[in-house]
Order: structure tokens, then C-alpha cells, then sequence
């Protein structure tokens, strides 16, 4: 039994041709019509692929690849090997990147897993929904009644869409996903297991028991906007969760209620975003950071892998730590920890314990 190949490019490209897309520059030497049909890194790259080198703790693999061309900066493109076509760019990964984007344009998003066309016999779909032509739905699909969804958009198995749910065109909401009270623009990426609409989480407690808060909201999703593997987003309680147009997140995350996240926000796994926060635009969350409730975090902040998040974090600022602070004050803390160990370290070391 052959290994099966998932992804396959779309045609070979010459060396002029990624000339053309990144604007890198061929060394002397390099022959324009070279031709490569994939992208990998230096120690797994062939003579049909293109590579890039942007850092020189890996100029030994640079030295002994066998890719056909490289894209790298000037100042690393010395002693490279006589076979390698060398392209000089000022940022070699996006360059490479661009030309990857061109080879695979037809993978970048979850592609049907029934690799059918229009409705499957297997999915479920009321009389009064509203599909536009060229909508796929694969098998175990169910579309609600006055559901509304785009032309070119894909359904994916076991899928649920709820009634009057309004997703727009050319969107892949992937397999088992649930889509309730939301509304969804266009070119949207929906990943396997997402969940959104569903209740927020909210209660009155009392000694008598907790009180829940009906959620009366919807979820609103902007053009372009992708969301990863297993996230779940809330419905609004009183006010609408807004996604806007743009933003990426990862797998694992968990949106609360009434959250408003702005254009273009960039958001790493296992974040969670209490209820009624706002992030701004172009905003970034590493990994793990939590965000507790109604904290606002203004336009162009960062907040590094696993920071608390208390308080508001004004526009632009780069924030870190548990509760988090600006990331100067948090080195200059654990600067003055470390001081504070080794004065008591040449002291004597800690007191015994009585």
C-alpha cells in the first residue's frame, strides 16, 4: 500500500515565477527556470523544493540541504551550496510563505469530507431554509428552518445549523459543528467541533439556589474570520458577542458572553475571555491567557503566554505575567526577586524551620 499524499500543488513554479509573487531578487547564478513543486524546511527539503534560511543557528543545515532553491537574506547567503538557487529577501519566511499560499491556494481551508457536491441523501435540511446555489452539504448535516447560507458554502458532516441562523457565502463551517443565534459573514472558517450560540454562562446566586440569567443575545462573525478546532463561543446575554472582521483563533478557546473582540485580532489556544470583555483591533493573546470579567484591552496590545489579565490594558501595551503587568515592571520584578535570593543565599541561606 502506497502512502496516500493529502495535499498536492497546484502546478509546478519557476523561479521567475516566485521572483514575481515575493519580489525576492536571484543571486547570480540562479537559473530562472528552475522549477519547484513544494515548500520544505531545510533538513527535509529536495531537489523540487523551495526552502528559506533567516536565522544562522541553522546554518549548518543551510550548508548540507538538498532544496533546489532558498530564499534568505543577503547577509546569510554566504558559502552556500553550488547547487542551491539562492533568492535574497528582507523577510525570507513571509516570502516563502507567499509562494506556499500559491502552490496550496486550493488547501487553505477544511474541504468536504463526503468530497461531494450540492446536498448529500444523508443531510437534513427543512423545507423553509434558504440555500443559494452552489451550497455542499456532506452527509448527517442538519439546516434549520429559515436558515440562510451563501453560495460556495460548505456544511460539514454531522454539522447542526440552527433556525434562522444567516451564514454568508463561500464559509466551510466544518464537521460537528453547532451553529445557533448567529449570524455569519462571508469567507468564514468555521474548524471541525466548534461550538457557538449556545448559553453564556450567567446566574444570580442565592442562598435559595442560583437564579439563571436568561441569554437573549446572538453571536456576530465578520467577514474572514477563522476559528480553530473545538473553541465555543456564547451567545450574548443582554448584548450581542462580537467577532470582527479578520480575526484568527486558535483551537481550545473559550469566548464568554457579550465579548467583543475587534478586526484582526490574533488568538492562541486554551485563551479564555470572560464575559463582557472588549479587545480592541489587532490584538494578540498568547497562549493560555485568561482574561477576567469586563476587562478592556485596548487596540495593538499583547498579552504573553499565560498572563492573569485583571485589568484594563491600554492601547499598544505589551503586558505579561499572573495578574498581569507591563512587561517592563515584570522583568524589573523578577530581576529584584532574583537579587533579593542571592543577597539572602550569601547570607546563610534560608532560616531552618523550627
Amino acid at each position: 500500500m502506497t502512502e496516500p499524499q493529502f495535499f498536492r500543488p497546484r502546478a509546478p513554479l519557476s523561479v521567475a515565477d516566485i521572483v514575481m509573487f515575493t519580489g525576492a531578487e536571484a543571486a547570480p547564478g540562479a537559473s530562472l527556470d528552475r522549477k519547484i513543486t513544494g515548500v520544505r524546511p531545510l533538513d527535509l527539503a529536495g531537489p523540487a523544493d523551495l526552502t528559506f534560511f533567516d536565522n544562522a543557528k541553522f546554518r549548518g543545515e543551510f550548508l548540507a540541504t538538498d532544496a533546489g532553491v532558498c530564499l534568505t537574506r543577503a547577509e546569510l547567503a554566504a558559502d552556500a551550496p553550488k547547487h542551491l538557487a539562492v533568492l535574497v529577501s528582507k523577510d525570507p519566511y513571509r516570502a516563502y510563505v507567499t509562494v506556499a499560499h500559491e502552490l496550496f491556494k486550493d488547501d487553505l481551508k477544511p474541504a468536504g469530507l463526503f468530497g461531494g457536491r450540492g446536498i448529500a441523501s444523508g443531510a437534513s435540511v427543512h423545507p423553509e431554509a434558504r440555500l443559494e446555489d452552489g451550497v455542499i452539504a456532506d452527509p448527517g448535516a442538519v439546516i434549520g428552518p429559515r436558515a440562510e447560507i451563501g453560495a460556495g458554502t460548505l456544511i460539514g458532516a454531522n454539522a447542526v445549523i440552527g433556525a434562522g441562523v444567516r451564514i454568508g457565502r463561500d464559509c466551510v463551517i466544518g464537521a460537528n459543528a453547532t451553529i445557533q443565534f448567529t449570524l455569519i459573514g462571508d469567507r468564514v472558517v468555521i474548524h471541525p467541533g466548534v461550538h457557538i450560540g449556545q448559553d453564556g454562562f450567567g446566574y444570580v446566586p442565592g442562598k435559595a439556589g442560583h437564579i439563571k440569567v436568561p441569554q437573549t443575545g446572538r453571536v456576530i462573525i465578520q467577514d474572514d474570520v477563522e476559528i480553530g478546532a473545538g473553541t465555543t463561543v456564547d451567545r450574548g446575554a443582554h448584548r450581542d458577542t462580537m467577532i470582527g472582521e479578520g480575526t484568527k483563533i486558535d483551537n481550545l478557546v473559550q469566548i464568554a458572553h457579550n465579548v467583543s473582540i475587534g478586526r484582526h485580532c490574533v488568538i492562541a489556544g486554551h485563551v479564555g475571555i470572560s464575559g463582557s470583555c472588549t479587545l480592541g483591533d489587532y490584538v494578540m493573546l498568547g497562549g493560555n491567557v485568561g482574561l477576567a470579567d469586563h476587562v478592556n484591552v485596548g487596540d495593538g496590545a499583547q498579552l504573553a503566554a499565560r498572563s492573569g489579565v485583571m485589568h484594563d490594558v491600554p492601547a499598544g501595551e505589551k503586558w505579561c505575567g499572573t495578574p498581569a503587568v507591563p512587561i517592563r515592571q515584570f522583568f524589573r520584578e523578577v530581576a529584584a526577586v532574583k537579587r533579593m535570593a542571592e543577597a539572602k543565599s550569601q547570607k546563610g541561606g534560608s532560616p531552618k524551620a523550627k
